[in-house]
């Protein structure tokens, strides 16, 4: 009588015949998970020092003349009067929203010159930035900062459906 084991190994045998082994790959995963780490590591070293160079527009120390009543607004030289009205009746819908609540200024701007570089990369025209009721401390740096910005063409407190008194809409110029 023949051992059951022994016909199946038989087979199996049989069945291999020809095959040959598989070398291993010589990228092990943890390497690869090392490569993606630095990889990442590097994009975000990029994006930090564009947004180091757009937070240098941002000082403490200017104060630019700024409305003391009514609705917090804002508009540059460069920019039409009426865009400024267009802003508050909300005219022009946010396309990118940033929460400041929490932040500390200094994470806060921050904040904002990354909100301005993405918008020049997505080609946003109008951001709203949400810096909250509070203490009133962003409330009164936030404006200070964006009036210093070279690319903001206005901003306006945002209409109610947008953040209202705790909020601002920031009008950016497209480019081609």
């Amino acid at each position: 009588m023949t051992d059951p084991k022994d016909d199946t190994f038989n087979s199996f045998q049989e069945a291999m015949q020809g095959v040959r082994q598989i070398k291993q790959d010589k990228i092990s995963p943890e390497r690869q998970r090392i490569k993606q780490k630095h990889t990442q590591a590097q994009q975000q070293k990029q994006r930090r020092a564009k947004i180091d160079q757009t937070s240098f527009f941002f000082s403490d120390e200017y104060h630019p003349h700024l409305p003391s009543e009514g609705p917090m607004r804002w508009h540059s030289d460069q920019c039409d009067p009426f865009e400024l009205k267009k802003l508050r009746r909300g005219d022009y819908p946010p396309e990118i929203f940033l929460d400041l609540h929490g932040l500390t200024q200094q994470q806060a701007k921050l904040e904002i010159a990354a909100l301005l570089v993405e918008c020049q990369q997505q080609h946003y025209q109008v951001a709203s930035i949400m810096h909250g009721h509070g203490q009133r401390i962003l409330q009164s740096a936030v404006p200070r900062w964006l009036a210093q910005h070279p690319e903001v063409l206005a901003f306006h407190q945002a209409p109610k459906e947008y953040g209202g008194n705790s909020a601002l809409l920031v009008l950016l110029p497209l480019k081609e």
